[in-house]
């Protein structure tokens, strides 16, 4: 079975030279293939995108194109529609992940996108989202309007289901012709997004574009950063390093690359009945996506003094993982996966026997799919293995874990936190003046809101360059006017 990915408006598909991804074994296997342009056809995709851009997508009013994505939304959330099944059926079979936590977690991610939250989305970075379509009145005087670029290219990285949707819909409203790069991890939703989306409003069908080249093909990726306005890049810190040399200084670029998160658990969750409930939800943010996601827990520090010790409750996390294990299996590990969990493993247990008897602990098989190391004193947030491998950490005071997670600060991203309102308003102050950009509970850690700010920064304004009519030029017009005496 092949499958082509991408989405080229104006390139006839034998037209174009296809390369083959093979993903899956078995009944599973399936074939992506993706398209491999050269050096004219980049040019023209750009040129195609950039005017239908501007053509059709610049003069709609950013309601209308809200409009426009929560259909296309709506049809992906409808489980009969085609798309919703090529996209259930291929994605479990293409990441490796379970087809019912992919169903579950592409239905949560989806919600973001209607339009009511699309409305949140723009109200957050605009106070009058208006300023997209016309000059708006401004505090200070004058007009101010915000216009997107005319080329927009991303380079999506990773293999969590969907997660291009954020920046594809960001450069949709604001009005910005875009060109996505697929991963060739998940190289599936973006194209099917932009299918869908071309069948839902024929007007700007060529007003995007997603496509592929081969991680290293210097020449290629050179050819899409010299046609940018703007470049938003995901990925490592070698990788963004090695495109940020390839941008044109003329070019801005938006860098997002791996983050660290954590979570904390205050004693007042730890009774009886509450401490089940926080070990779940801290084992959920654990498996889902298999910690792929910036957002994905590697620690959780946990206080003592509940009823529930911190120790007990890394066996009741470990237990949920068991239970979700059963439920939603992990995905197949490829061999650098498997080393990755192993080498982390290895690591805890020696930890373990160098404490004799310190209260160290190492939960989970070796040959199973999940492992949770407990620390009874307290030490610095570390990454763990990934793939359901995390650490419970044990602290006096949820305030000691500061001087634990400074080492990483700039890598810091999200805290799920489950404590009572006034430890939890109080340890948001420390944790954002540590370098902590999103606080969310646990459970929710891997779902971010609508119109969350990406690593503290503007999911919109990042995007667009504003325009200013000062008062002075107001003043100046007026004695130009017919009325002017």
């Amino acid at each position: 079975m092949t499958e082509f990915a991408g989405y080229l408006p104006g390139l006839a598909r034998d037209a174009v030279a296809w390369q083959t991804l093979g993903f899956g074994a078995g009944n599973d296997a399936v074939e992506i293939a993706v398209p491999a342009l050269d050096g004219a056809q980049t040019a023209a995709l750009a040129a195609r995108v950039r005017d239908a851009a501007r053509a059709n997508l610049k003069p709609l009013p950013v309601a209308r194109i809200a409009a426009i994505l929560d259909r296309a939304v709506a049809r992906l959330l409808d489980r009969s529609d085609p798309y919703r099944k090529r996209a259930e059926a291929l994605l479990p079979r293409v990441t490796g992940y379970d087809a019912e936590m992919v169903r579950l977690g592409l239905t949560e991610y989806l919600k973001t996108f209607r339009r009511p939250e699309l409305l949140k989305f723009l109200a957050e970075d605009f106070a009058n989202p208006q300023m997209l379509d016309d000059f708006q009145p401004v505090p200070k005087g004058g007009f101010a309007r915000a216009f997107g670029p005319e080329l927009l290219v991303q380079i999506w990285a990773g293999n969590v289901p969907g997660l291009p949707l954020w920046s594809q819909v960001s450069a949709l409203l604001v009005k910005a012709g875009s060109v996505g790069k697929l991963s060739s991890g998940e190289p599936v939703f973006a194209g099917l997004f932009a299918e869908l989306l071309a069948e839902v409003e024929p007007a700007i069908a060529d007003c995007l574009a997603v496509v592929w080249w081969k991680g290293g093909d210097e020449a290629q990726e050179r050819a899409w950063l010299n046609e940018a306005d703007l470049v938003l890049a995901y990925g490592g810190t070698d990788a963004l390093d090695a495109i940020r040399a390839r941008v044109p200084v003329t070019t801005r670029f938006l860098p997002f690359g791996h983050k660290l998160s954590f979570g904390m658990v205050a004693r007042e969750a730890l009774d009886s009945r509450k401490a089940w409930a926080a070990a779940h939800a801290a084992a959920h943010d654990v498996i889902r996506y298999d910690q792929q996601g910036c957002y994905s827990p590697h620690v959780f520090f946990v206080e003592r003094g509940g009823r529930v010790s911190p120790r007990e409750f890394a066996g009741y996390v470990a237990n949920e993982l068991s239970v979700f294990e059963r439920k939603y299996p992990r995905h197949a590990l490829s061999a650098g996966e498997a080393g990755g969990v192993a080498a982390w493993r290895s690591a805890e247990e020696m930890k373990a026997l160098a404490g004799d008897g310190d209260g160290r602990a190492l939960l989970g098989d070796a040959a199973g799919a999940w492992s949770v190391a407990y620390a009874e004193e307290a030490e610095d947030l570390a990454p763990g293995g990934l793939n359901r491998t995390v650490r419970i950490v044990a602290v006096d005071a949820l305030d000691d874990a500061l001087p634990r997670i400074a080492p990483y600060r700039a890598f810091l991203q999200t805290v799920g936190i489950a404590a009572p309102p006034e430890t939890l308003h109080r340890l948001a102050a420390l944790l954002g003046g540590a370098g902590v950009t999103r606080i969310s509970a646990l459970g929710h850690m891997t779902a971010p809101e609508a119109g969350w700010h990406h690593d503290g920064r503007f999911n919109l304004l990042d995007l667009v360059a504003m325009v200013e009519i000062e008062r002075s030029a107001e003043a100046a017009a007026d004695g130009f006017a017919p009325y002017a005496d």
